[in-house]
């Protein structure tokens, strides 16, 4: 019975290692076409016609440009934790001038800056803008352990359809993007904050199963042969 348990154990633990392998493989390679796409030249936002296709292994944290202007009267915070602290980031839809409109994260404010009339300086200017930044896939329902409160205004995850919805704005791409590191006049909002980093501790996850694998099945050994040599031996048959 001992031994059908540590064998059951020995290949549990030994899937697990292999799984956490090719989770492995498959995060270096995502890491790899993420690190592609932040170096390759600046393209498009994906219009209507290619939105149902959009999707973050094969989108997220691509770099774009798109003219348009922004719909700065229309701005929703959502809360958020950056480098610079705890505040909000200011998601602004913006009509492209291909005719749809997608949302951008114009950057981070501080609490004391929530207000739009603090920082009207920062405010865009003229019927015409380019903004450069990169692609990110909605975030739906909340964050911080909250889920949204549309009708409430309290935001906790930049949730596109949401968000849209609240505003009253159709036809929205369902990505939005994180505004580039160009200086806004005034200092806010402040962009280019987006962190793209990948835990990868997948080889550590494997060596720790094929360990314990290995204790398993050094305990399962350890204990055959003890009861072996204390199982009593069969008195030899005199002929």
């Amino acid at each position: 019975m001992l031994t059908l348990c540590g064998a059951i154990g020995v290949a549990g633990f030994s899937a697990l290692g292999i799984w956490q392998l090719e989770r492995r493989v498959w995060k270096l390679d995502l890491i790899d076409r993420v690190e592609h796409r932040l170096q390759a030249a600046p393209v498009a936002a994906p219009g209507p016609a290619d939105w149902a296709a959009v999707n973050a292994a094969d989108d997220e944290y691509r770099r774009l440009v798109v003219p348009g202007r922004f719909l700065d009267d229309r701005e929703t915070l959502v809360q958020a934790v950056s480098d610079l602290g705890g505040g909000f980031w200011v998601m602004v839809p913006f009509r492209t001038d291909d005719g749809f409109t997608v949302l951008v994260n114009r950057g981070f404010v501080s609490p004391d800056k929530r207000d739009p009339a603090t920082r009207l300086a920062g405010k865009p200017s003229g019927d015409h803008n380019e903004i450069h930044g990169l692609l990110r896939m909605t975030e739906p329902k909340g964050g911080f352990l909250r889920n949204n409160d549309p009708a409430g205004n309290r935001w906790y995850s930049r949730d596109v359809q949401a968000i849209a919805t609240t505003l009253g704005i159709a036809q929205v791409a369902p990505y939005f993007i994180d505004a580039g590191a160009t200086p806004n006049p005034g200092g806010w909002p402040v962009g280019g904050l987006t962190v793209v980093s990948f835990h990868n501790s997948h080889l550590v996850y494997a060596v720790t199963w094929f360990a314990l694998a290995l204790m398993v099945l050094g305990a399962v050994a350890y204990l055959w042969r003890h009861e072996m040599q204390e199982r009593p031996r069969r008195p030899e048959r005199v002929v």
